[in-house]
């Protein structure tokens, strides 16, 4: 993918934005969600989502595994939750957005993510043949659309038990 490519998956939750936003910025539960995020944990002394706080991810994709430290960019609760996920060499990649719009009966989620920079050859040969995934943004809006599936079955089964 080239910088600029943008995808998008969006999905109504019955749920509070601060309520639906506390559970998707709580990093360490994505890979409850997530068909590609394994896990992750708050590291270099972070403990939740402020802007500048850094967390380890790790993924898996087929037989593809690799981490990423990405830095939370925005962090306002019931609003917004953000993070740039680097390449290998510490350079800004990919910057994935989590907005929490509210509505009459609950919150509309919108996950988003924006490629701040070229994917390099060798990633996009790894993409290709490791992964064997041929068209890496419908690949990432597939997995987004059933992370917010996820999100939306946890969400409101959490807000059902406490009504």
């Amino acid at each position: 993918m080239d910088r600029g490519t943008t995808g998008e998956a969006r999905i109504h939750v019955d749920l509070a934005p601060d309520a639906v936003y506390d559970l998707v910025a709580d990093v360490t539960r994505m890979g409850e969600w997530s068909p590609e995020c394994v896990g992750c944990e708050w590291i270099d002394g972070a403990t939740g989502p402020v802007v500048g706080a850094r967390f380890r991810g790790r993924n898996k994709h087929g037989l593809a595994r690799w981490s990423t430290k990405p830095r939370v960019v925005a962090a306002d609760r019931g609003r917004e939750f953000a993070f740039v996920a680097t390449d290998p060499f510490g350079r800004d990649m990919t910057r994935w957005t989590y907005r929490f719009e509210a509505e009459q009966t609950g919150t509309d989620v919108v996950e988003s993510f924006e490629m701040l920079n070229d994917i390099p050859l060798y990633i996009r040969l790894y993409d290709r043949f490791v992964m064997g995934v041929k068209d890496r943004k419908a690949d990432l809006e597939a997995n987004m659309a059933d992370t917010l599936a996820s999100i939306k079955a946890c969400a409101e089964k959490v807000g059902s038990s406490t009504r």
